[in-house]
């Protein structure tokens, strides 16, 4: 017994020690936060990781937003696939901080999340509403991976 203990710690070790902790901006919405330095840490961990992002536009007041968050939570395979597929970026849009200097270039979102994939470089690829990934109301774990799957960058 701990003979099996010691060899499934001494599998688990890789794991633990190549998962480097998210940086805050994938974490939260924050209206202190500045998107500008944050999307250049984004693209230096993108580069890095050879990686895309995942900018997610939204705030602690949409509904929606929190309802992701909670899909995430609860679907932790698919969170995982998220954040090996993409370095997420979340941006806050809210009346305390629209962050519209950042925003300007970006088409315009019609609803809260918004997401847009960019290449590791910050070269914008394309703008998805969140509710294309809706299921009979619901977030699709499905639709996520199929996301996932296009975006994915190839190994090189």
């Amino acid at each position: 017994m701990l003979m099996r203990l010691f060899f499934l710690l001494l599998l688990l070790l890789p794991l633990s020690l190549s998962a480097s902790p998210l940086p805050d901006y994938s974490l939260h919405y924050d209206p202190a936060r500045n998107p500008f330095a944050d999307g250049r840490d984004a693209i230096r961990r993108a580069t890095q990781s050879q990686r895309r992002i995942l900018i997610e536009l939204g705030g602690n007041w949409c509904s929606w937003c929190k309802r992701l968050d909670h899909f995430l939570q609860t679907h932790p395979t698919i969170k995982k696939e998220l954040h090996n597929t993409f370095v997420l970026l979340k941006v806050n849009v809210s009346e305390e901080n629209d962050n519209h200097e950042f925003l300007k270039v970006f088409p315009a979102a019609q609803g809260y999340p918004h997401m847009y994939v960019s290449e590791s470089n910050g070269k914008l690829l394309y703008s998805q509403d969140t509710a294309e990934f809706l299921q009979s109301g619901r977030y699709s774990a499905k639709r996520f991976k199929q996301f996932f799957k296009r975006w994915k960058k190839a190994s090189e």
